[in-house]
């Protein structure tokens, strides 16, 4: 018997890429940007924040729309990439604000 590959449905990947402390840090950071290089930058900080938050929030105790622990899918590719596009987002929308 082969390994078994999970299934990730959709409204399990949608609370991961719309992690309040994810959107708002990849938002203002991009949006801060002033090349387009730092939106990586942008979204390493966000993820990287948000999986921190998120894991103290669990600690707590306290119920949160994606949660960091051991028994719930964190979801790293997918946090990242939302950060990417959010960041990416601000930033084309600060460069057009500045026009």
């Amino acid at each position: 018997m082969g390994p078994t590959v999970p299934i990730v449905h959709l409204w399990d990947w949608l609370p991961a890429a719309f992690e309040p402390v994810l959107v708002v840090t990849a938002v203002l950071l991009g949006w801060k940007a002033d090349q387009f290089g730092k939106i990586l930058i942008a979204a390493i900080a966000a993820l990287g924040l948000s999986i921190v938050v998120s894991y103290l929030i669990g600690l707590a105790g306290i119920p949160w729309i994606a949660p960091v622990r051991a028994d719930a899918l964190t979801l790293f590719p997918v946090r990242f990439v939302a950060a990417l596009l959010w960041a990416g987002g601000a930033y084309a929308a600060s460069r057009m604000a500045r026009r």
